[in-house]
């Protein structure tokens, strides 16, 4: 199982969330897109609408009739309705419900740095887990050491 950790630096998860989404995707995996309340399942599904007015990354609610249809399904229960392989933790806050999946990816802000390096040090220990740290470099995503 990888997981990918997304240090936010420069940009808001809602920036990152539609381009993640997009290449699982594009890779042909489904995606449950993780947040911790409402408000913040409404400011992702924003995101996804208006990220690239040229193309729409279909997507639904979790508790709605098609959640099971839906190649994302923004929720903020960790239950992957949909089928999806793949998570992306948005909030800053490890489930440990996520080593279910095929792949995560931990978004968190500097605020959030401290859990992260825990759920890190937690993760490396486990056998069965890769972990891989990416910072932004400008406007892009690099891989760090």
């Amino acid at each position: 199982m990888r997981v990918d950790f997304y240090h936010l630096t420069r940009d808001p998860a809602e920036k990152l969330v539609p381009m993640l989404a997009g290449k699982s995707l594009d890779a042909g995996k489904r995606v449950l897109l993780l947040s911790r309340d409402e408000a913040g399942c409404v400011a992702l599904s924003n995101a996804l609408w208006r990220d690239d007015p040229t193309s729409f990354l279909a997507h639904d609610f979790g508790g709605s009739e098609r959640q099971a249809d839906q190649p994302i399904l923004v929720s903020d229960q960790c239950e992957p309705e949909n089928g999806a392989p793949y998570i992306i933790l948005s909030d800053g806050l490890w489930r440990e419900a996520a080593l279910a999946f095929e792949r995560a990816f931990f978004l968190f802000t500097v605020n959030q740095i401290d859990h992260a390096r825990t759920v890190w040090r937690e993760l490396t220990a486990n056998d069965v887990v890769t972990p891989r740290y990416w910072k932004q470099d400008g406007g892009r995503w690099v891989e760090g050491p």
